[in-house]
């Protein structure tokens, strides 16, 4: 979506570019899409902004919509504005940019790195939270390559970041430890107290990655198999919020086939208001075509699953890590862009079954090109939280897959 709205916005823009400055630009967002969009984020190149406004370097900004009321905004790592709208079904809607003083919002998309706890990195928005593995877990030798899930409801507040503190507290650790040496009761009531896989009123903790995908990790096929991606190199975190999270992960080298060298690249992007995280894979120095598959862990073989390549996605209902514990279930799924060559449920034998602590993958295949991008959704829900069916959540991917199959568009005069 991100590039056909920038060269939309660039194409009309060209035509106004011997216009004098503006006091006010138009901003019109047009949905040609049957199905309403709330929430999601126009993207507008700063630099035309700041042209056709002729903003002084310490000039603020405010955008409006057509009530007149100022909506948040972000500028992005890569020099766009963006802010949510709302526009109804094959409609469009109107917003302004002009100087002037912005009110304080709300952040509802934040991330961070954590070395404490074995470099995560970890993100969230004011729906879902998420994390990924580094090197320091890999050179502990925990096999862990997926994308984990974490729970969240009742706030739309940021929550993660108070859960490690609270889990990693080093005092509380220490009183732990020294309570499980005369009191293994209170020292299981005091962990408990403070872990992020108990829920606190907010949510936990209760998706089980392991040796998989996890919650939607992509990964290249070589001979029917899966290369596991192991844990990230390095990180650099590009957007911080307010309404985009984004962060830029490199890999180790992976060996395919007959290159030996090739490195994995994703940038991940989360947007306040979604469920699902915008991703895209490059793979540099592979020599040939080769299939990438986006996975979803199994842990029931015969669990509620969807696979429709057609209508662009898939999906899966996670029994969490806890099935008597009264978690729930946890909806995990992808969308994708363009049509993929097949879905399908990929199950493990009994050997590769017990070794990853799974039954297999749904996985949605496509064919990667070399000095190419791979672009993919993928993302949660919890049935104690706003979606709260795996009918609901088949819908949700439904309609998320047929709105990045139809972007908006935007125009500026």
């Amino acid at each position: 979506m991100k590039r056909i709205l920038y060269l939309a916005a660039v194409a009309t823009l060209c035509v106004a570019c011997n216009q004098t400055a503006k006091e006010a630009v138009i901003v019109t967002v047009t949905n040609p899409a049957e199905l309403a969009r709330t929430g999601e984020m126009a993207e507008v190149p700063m630099s035309e902004v700041e042209r056709l406004l002729n903003l002084a370097d310490t000039a603020q900004l405010v955008v409006l919509n057509a009530e007149g009321k100022q909506v948040p905004y972000q500028i992005t790592y890569d020099e766009k504005l963006i802010f949510p709208v709302a526009v109804e079904a094959n409609g469009s809607s109107n917003y302004t940019l002009k100087a002037g003083t912005p009110e304080e919002f709300d952040t509802k998309a934040c991330g961070k790195h954590y070395p404490q706890r074995v470099d995560d990195v970890a993100w969230e928005n004011d729906l879902v939270a998420f994390r990924t593995y580094g090197p320091a877990l890999q050179a502990k030798g925990e096999k862990a390559y997926g994308y984990d899930v974490w729970t969240k409801y009742n706030t739309t507040d940021p929550v993660v970041e108070a859960r490690y503190e609270s889990e990693l507290n080093l005092e509380t650790q220490e009183r732990i430890a020294e309570l499980r040496k005369t009191d293994a009761k209170a020292a299981d009531a005091l962990y408990r107290s403070v872990s992020y896989h108990v829920d606190h009123g907010n949510g936990l903790d209760c998706y089980k990655v392991g040796p998989t995908l996890g919650g939607g990790t992509a990964a290249l096929l070589v001979d029917g198999r899966l290369v596991y991606p192991y844990c990230y190199r390095t990180e650099e975190i590009l957007d911080n919020g307010p309404l985009r999270f984004s962060v830029r992960l490199t890999y180790h080298p992976l060996v395919v086939k007959g290159d030996s060298n090739v490195v994995e690249t994703r940038l991940i992007q989360l947007d306040a208001g979604s469920h699902l995280n915008r991703t895209v894979v490059s793979y540099a120095n592979l020599s040939a075509a080769t299939p990438v598959a986006t996975g979803l862990v199994l842990h029931e073989a015969d669990g509620q699953v969807t696979t429709d390549a057609t209508d662009g996605y898939i999906a899966y209902a996670d029994p969490t890590d806890n099935p008597s514990g009264g978690n729930g279930k946890i909806f995990v799924g992808a969308a994708f862009p363009n049509l993929v060559d097949s879905a399908v449920v990929q199950l493990f034998d009994a050997a590769e079954a017990g070794e990853r602590g799974a039954g297999g993958h749904v996985l949605a295949i496509s064919e990667y090109q070399p000095d190419s991008h791979y672009t993919y959704y993928w993302g949660s829900a919890w049935s104690k939280a706003d979606i709260q069916s795996f009918e609901a959540w088949n819908s949700y991917l439904a309609d998320f897959a047929k709105k990045i199959r139809l972007p908006m568009t935007v125009t500026l005069q």
